[in-house]
């Protein structure tokens, strides 16, 4: 398994606040101004997003950076 310092894993925290406001790739990406791809790069993991995307795509979800994009490091 992969460390838990990977910096760019999958995100499904991403995904998940996105599915919850009903909310498709293209609909945030055209909110943040990216790509559909971009966002599912970012998904997926093959992406990791400069800051002001993640600010961008946290204050269009409504959501914190902990929240997307910050993993817990306790679980060494």
């Amino acid at each position: 398994m992969a460390s838990g310092g990977d910096p760019v894993a999958k995100n499904l925290r991403l995904k998940s606040a996105r599915a919850a406001l009903d909310m498709t790739q293209q609909e945030l990406a055209d909110a943040v101004g990216v790509t559909r791809q971009t966002i599912n790069a970012i998904e997926l993991g093959g992406y990791n997003p400069t800051i002001r995307l993640c600010v961008a795509i946290c204050k269009t979800l409504g959501k914190t950076l902990d929240d997307l994009f910050w993993k817990e490091m306790d679980d060494d």
